[in-house]
């Protein structure tokens, strides 16, 4: 006689004659996939601390994220618009073309979280730079104070943003700037072009 799940009800009952190594009752694990919705509004999001330690979504009349982060969809390029709201899986949950257009209290969250996860220092003048086997190691004042760094690669960890504006980026994802080349003295200007 078959159960509800299918099984004969004889053999659930003749546990020894079932085949050694088999359990009883035990069912495969299905795969949660979440999806998450299309065209989200920006009107209908609303972003909060709750505790103040946690960001939190809420999509009115949809659904809520206990947990969210916000990150830069094109950093270099766009670095004030197009923020991207990623759950727990970085997942992208929706997209803010321009965070000017958010009530004020959250326009204020995207920026702290933001700058916190972009934190970028200002380079002011390089005291030194040494360069070994494609690895070089900074000594620079900022404008956070002064500060050592190391940078692998600089093909890939060096950007330019402009004809005169380079963002460097070290081995822990550190972020140094400078925002204009001809600002610096000549000695540090010697010590940038001897790694680029």
């Amino acid at each position: 006689m078959a159960t509800k799940n299918g099984t004969d009800e004889n053999a659930k009952t003749d546990g020894k004659s079932q085949a050694a190594g088999k359990t009883e009752g035990k069912r495969a694990v299905t795969p949660v996939t979440v999806t998450h919705p299309e065209n989200v509004s920006i009107e209908s999001i609303r972003l909060f601390r709750e505790p103040p330690w946690m960001l939190r979504l809420t999509i009115q009349d949809d659904r809520s994220y206990l947990r969210v982060k916000i990150v830069r969809a094109a950093p270099l390029s766009h670095p004030n618009r197009y923020i991207c709201i990623l759950d727990t899986k970085d997942e992208e949950i929706c997209m803010i073309d321009d965070p000017k257009l958010l009530e004020s209290e959250m326009a204020d969250i995207v920026k702290e979280e933001l700058d916190r996860r972009y934190l970028t220092s200002t380079i002011e003048r390089v005291t030194s730079v040494r360069n070994e086997f494609g690895t070089s190691y900074w000594d620079v004042l900022t404008n956070r104070g002064e500060r050592e760094f190391v940078m692998q690669n600089a093909s890939e960890n060096a950007q330019w943003l402009g004809d005169h504006r380079l963002l460097l980026v070290d081995v822990d994802g550190n972020r140094f700037e400078i925002p204009d080349l001809n600002a610096l003295d000549k000695k540090s200007l010697r010590y940038v072009e001897l790694v680029l």
